[in-house]
């Protein structure tokens, strides 16, 4: 499983992905905070799959979120 590091930051190329239509929603829940999110812990290397409203669980004090509107 890869996760990358600092010192060897991931590829765009490690990225490329085939992912059938069938799984691309088309539209967004209508509640929207039950999301499905992919957390990725590094120190572990180990992935937990949680719902979006749990975000915050894995914030510290400081730290910043990115957000963006990129579609599929």
């Amino acid at each position: 499983m890869f996760f990358g590091s600092v010192e060897k930051p991931p590829r765009l190329s490690e990225f490329s992905l085939e992912i059938p239509e069938k799984f691309i929603a088309q539209d967004p829940l209508k509640k929207r905070d039950q999301c499905n999110l992919m957390v990725l812990n590094r120190q572990e290397q180990t992935i937990e799959h949680r719902k979006f409203k749990d975000v915050l669980d894995y914030f510290n004090k400081g730290d910043v979120m990115v957000m963006n509107n990129t579609r599929v």
